[in-house]
């Protein structure tokens, strides 16, 4: 199910299967409730399960990457290069004390690269059996490869606050369009149908809707102008 038909079908539930041309809720806002619901219930359910299904995750395909300077300030280099992601990775949902990032790793989505805090990473040249293994890790929004000599570009996957980000990145073609699947599995669905006849959209949805001249502006193609004034009033005979 897309985005767009989640959208359609909660305005048909608010409304009774009746709707008009002066609709009281936009579409836009009710995507916008199901971004924020949806963000919610996966974060409780892995807060309560610690178990993330494939149906929330998405592939951000294989990322560019490109040898910059490691200094994190413009214009002052510092004579040490790293491997950066061209493109930052979407704001992703929080789980409990990391990021929900799901997979790192070579383009082939089977061989993982461990992602670490940024803070370690100085002391990993130290290490006595792995300072010779790739590490990621983040800085901003943007992925780094320790040890990534020779590496062009990493997978990334990941459970994503705004699915829709997906949609400058490619993956034979955009990662995420209106066409495409929802990650979101039908149980949550119900939980967001539930969530919205009962808190914070039921108030606006018991509104009433203006529907006045809806069916003769539909007629005259939408021109307010060609709409009839109102008959006169007769004036009572002398």
């Amino acid at each position: 199910m897309t985005l767009n038909e989640i959208a359609y079908n909660l305005l048909n539930l608010i409304r009774g299967g009746k709707s008009n041309d002066d609709e009281n809720i936009s579409l836009e806002q009710i995507k916008f409730n199901v971004r924020h619901y949806r963000a919610v219930l996966i974060r409780r359910d892995f807060a309560r399960n610690g178990i993330v299904t494939r149906h929330l995750e998405q592939n951000l395909g294989c990322l560019d990457l490109e040898v910059v300077d490691g200094s994190q300030c413009c214009g002052l280099d510092i004579g040490c290069e790293v491997y950066k992601t061209k493109l930052p990775i979407p704001k992703t949902v929080r789980f409990n004390f990391e990021d929900a990032i799901t997979f790192v790793g070579a383009v082939d989505g089977l061989t993982r690269i461990p992602l670490v805090s940024s803070s370690i990473i100085k002391y990993l040249q130290y290490d006595k059996y792995t300072s010779e293994n790739k590490k990621a890790y983040m800085i901003d929004d943007y992925l780094y490869i320790f040890n990534a000599e020779g590496m062009g570009f990493v997978n990334v996957r990941g459970v994503f606050e705004n699915p829709e980000d997906l949609a400058k990145y490619q993956c034979e073609g955009a990662c995420y369009d209106e066409d495409s699947e929802y990650p979101l599995p039908a149980d949550m669905l119900q939980a967001i149908n539930a969530g919205f006849m009962n808190g914070e959209l039921r108030m606006i949805g018991l509104t009433t809707s203006d529907t006045t001249n809806d069916r003769m502006i539909g007629n005259l193609g939408g021109d307010m102008t060609a709409v009839p004034p109102p008959p006169q009033k007769q004036q009572p005979k002398q």
